[in-house]
């Protein structure tokens, strides 16, 4: 089975209110790229929360008593503590340098996903990003759009990159299973696996983060063509853990 990944290029600078699915469309048409039966578009998650206008000005924000005693335990900016603080269900540990949370999605990570890197200055006098609203359904919106178009049956993963312990890469996911249970399957062997779960939407994500690339390369969406897949679609939710069965809450 070959795999192959083909950025998409020409994907202009994206600003709130702009129609991403448009602006993928185009760039595939301008360079000939034609999206096939199957295929997965893995666009970063920055590029769908600067088109639903996912900024925040620190300059506006009033920092909360709670958002100025953490950030003295933690050494961050008490404005970028508060936004954090609006953007999670709670504070899962902390310290100096260090702040995980549990966002309201429910993903366990790193400040809540606000982010300063390769956010437009224009946005504000001191913008930061946040994650889209609800990821899962911005990827079923867009797959939805570029289905119509392309009249092909295709996948669509918004992905990001946060460190965690069993937990990395995608934020929403529509067309695909996020997660493949493999459990009860045989190994090469015969034996049958007991507790493998296949990460499938991260793997996605990983593979296609080697082309977008995390600084200046201006390559936000890729197209991945040659996998295959029989289970049924799950959404990145899908992989959060339940926190019974999660040691590292």
């Amino acid at each position: 089975m070959a795999i192959t990944l083909t950025p998409i290029p020409d994907i202009p600078l994206v600003r709130p209110g702009d129609d991403l699915a448009a602006l993928i469309i185009a760039a595939c048409e301008r360079s000939a790229l034609a999206p096939a039966d199957g295929d997965v578009v893995v666009v970063a998650q920055k590029v769908v929360s600067k088109a639903e206008g996912r900024y925040v000005d620190l300059a506006t924000v009033q920092p909360s008593p709670r958002a100025r005693e953490l950030a003295a335990q933690v050494n961050k900016e008490a404005r970028l503590v508060e936004v954090i603080l609006q953007e999670s269900q709670r504070v899962v540990r902390h310290r100096p340098g260090v702040l995980v949370v549990e966002h309201r999605l429910g993903f366990v990570m790193a400040n809540a996903g606000v982010d300063r890197s390769n956010v437009d200055p224009q946005m504000g006098a001191e913008p930061v990003l946040l994650l889209p609203r609800d990821p899962d359904a911005s990827a079923a919106a867009l797959r939805g759009r570029l289905a119509a178009h392309f009249h092909k049956q295709l996948a669509v993963v918004i992905s990001d990159s946060f460190g965690r312990a069993w937990r990395h890469g995608t934020v929403g996911v529509a067309g695909l299973p996020s997660l493949l249970d493999l459990r009860g399957k045989p190994d090469l062997f015969g034996h049958a696996l007991r507790v493998t779960q296949t990460g499938f939407a991260d793997e996605i994500a990983g593979a296609a983060s080697l082309i977008m690339g995390q600084a200046d390369e201006a390559r936000p969406v890729v197209l991945l063509r040659g996998l295959g897949w029989a289970e049924a679609d799950a959404p990145a939710a899908t992989l959060i853990r339940a926190a019974d069965e999660d040691l590292f809450r």
